[in-house]
């Protein structure tokens, strides 16, 4: 279903068209990269039910994993998402004003959206959503790349061609949209330099004033494990544990060369101080136990590690004590 489905926010700079359509408008008015990449998201989204006048309206923005901002619905005003990023515009007195206006316009826009959209699929009545994200990413070697596209009722629906500065239809009715936004070239040239030039600069202050959350490595805590299968196999399990940032590398090695059979993998999912936990296992022969390790790479670590399973001490200790190990009766 694409991009779209990682939850939903903004950075609409749409005014309403009289016929329904997005008719956009023109342009709106440095910090260490780290070792990771590192992305500026906005989304949104509007959903209209059966039988609802308003759509109900969401908006967030996220630098890399952590909120930064969301819409308010009650005060219709954005609001900060943590202390940090109050500081960063501090310099900006207008910023939580153009920012919320930005959020209004695409409110009052998504809502057009949903009484016009829905024809184009020759559709009455039911559920839909409109969603929006608009993603600039600034990479490990500098470059950058960035996306600007929409979804409807779930599906891909329409995106941004940044070297045509076109439109991309996801869907034959989507074609209709494409109709009339791509002759639209001042915003469209705007919308690429929006990418390219003005997210990456917030997205660099973002960086610069949240460092101390967004820029911190913790290294991960690795741990092998190991259990008995029915059928005379066994299966390791490699647990990784507390790192920062969420970007990791996991996989199982094979007399030092990568193996992906019968390997299985966990969600890296999110622990409650902010770190990160997932695992990777592999269902082997017990007798080539000695040939598998576990290899984790992440910028928290100053070279890769290769983790094997190894028997634990009170085990060993037992093993080795022989009858003695027995209590005299």
């Amino acid at each position: 279903m694409g991009r779209l489905l990682c939850l939903l926010g903004v950075t609409a700079l749409f005014l309403i068209g009289a016929s329904g359509d997005a008719l956009p408008p023109g342009p709106s008015p440095q910090a260490a990269n780290g070792g990771s990449s590192h992305v500026l998201r906005y989304y949104a989204t509007s959903v209209l039910e059966p039988g609802q006048q308003v759509p109900h309206f969401a908006s967030v923005g996220y630098v890399n994993d952590q909120q930064i901002v969301y819409y308010d619905i009650e005060t219709k005003r954005r609001r900060p998402k943590n202390d940090w990023i109050t500081k960063s515009v501090e310099h900006d007195p207008q910023y939580w004003e153009w920012t919320t206006q930005r959020v209004q316009n695409a409110e009052q826009w998504f809502r057009a959206v949903l009484v016009n959209v829905p024809k184009y699929f020759n559709q009455t009545g039911g559920l839909h959503t409109w969603q929006e994200m608009v993603c600039c990413e600034l990479r490990k070697d500098g470059s950058k790349g960035g996306y600007w596209q929409y979804a409807y009722d779930g599906e891909d629906y329409i995106s941004l061609d940044k070297e045509t500065l076109t439109w991309t239809a996801a869907s034959l009715p989507a074609q209709n949209t494409k109709r009339k936004w791509d002759p639209n070239t001042a915003f469209n040239q705007f919308t690429k330099n929006y990418l390219e030039e003005e997210c990456i600069e917030w997205l660099r202050r973002y960086l610069e004033y949240g460092k101390k959350a967004l820029l911190r490595t913790d290294p991960p805590k690795v741990k092998v494990t190991r259990k008995a299968d029915y059928d005379n196999m066994e299966t390791l399990i490699c647990r990784v544990d507390g790192f920062y940032p969420k970007d990791i590398d996991i996989a199982w090695t094979k007399d030092g060369e990568v193996w992906m059979e019968d390997t299985f993998s966990g969600l890296v999912s999110p622990n409650s101080d902010g770190t990160y936990y997932t695992w990777l296992s592999i269902k082997i022969d017990p007798k080539d136990r000695e040939r598998y390790k576990c290899r984790v790479e992440h910028d928290g670590l100053p070279e890769h590690v290769d983790l094997a399973w190894e028997e634990p001490v009170s085990n060993q200790r037992s093993n080795s004590s022989g009858r003695g190990s027995t209590a005299p009766i």
